[in-house]
């Protein structure tokens, strides 16, 4: 079973990436909630070398409103991320696949918010 939906940019920057699917996600009702700079964070904590690595906590305030209301602490799955990551070519986009990571919690009401929002992250990550 897939967990992500990944797009890469060719020719792309983080940057520009980040930018473009920041927009995306506001376009389909998503907010970004946190933000981990993964490869600043590894290199200050631990000393290690990677390549450009971002993660956006991604949040649909209605969708998470009923998903609570479902699932009382389905808190901890939330926010919905999705990762940037510097390749040689451009930037891979990856969004989470909600449905694969709720799949372990037994609530059709649950299942049916989740279907949702990963509809709207597929049709963010695919227009940029």
């Amino acid at each position: 079973m897939s967990y992500g939906y990944t797009r890469v940019l060719n020719d792309t920057s983080m940057e520009d990436a980040e930018t473009l699917i920041r927009h995306s996600l506001e376009e389909q009702g998503f907010g970004i909630l946190t933000e981990i700079d993964v490869k600043a964070t590894l290199e200050k904590k631990i000393g290690a070398v990677i390549d450009g690595y971002r993660i956006l906590g991604a949040c649909s305030p209605r969708h998470a409103h009923r998903a609570i209301t479902a699932e009382p602490r389905i808190g901890v799955m939330l926010p919905c991320n999705v990762i940037l990551r510097e390749l040689p070519e451009g930037t891979e986009v990856t969004a989470i696949d909600p449905v694969a990571s709720m799949s372990a919690v037994e609530n059709d009401e649950l299942m049916e918010i989740a279907a949702e929002v990963t509809d709207g992250l597929r049709a963010a990550v695919d227009r940029i």
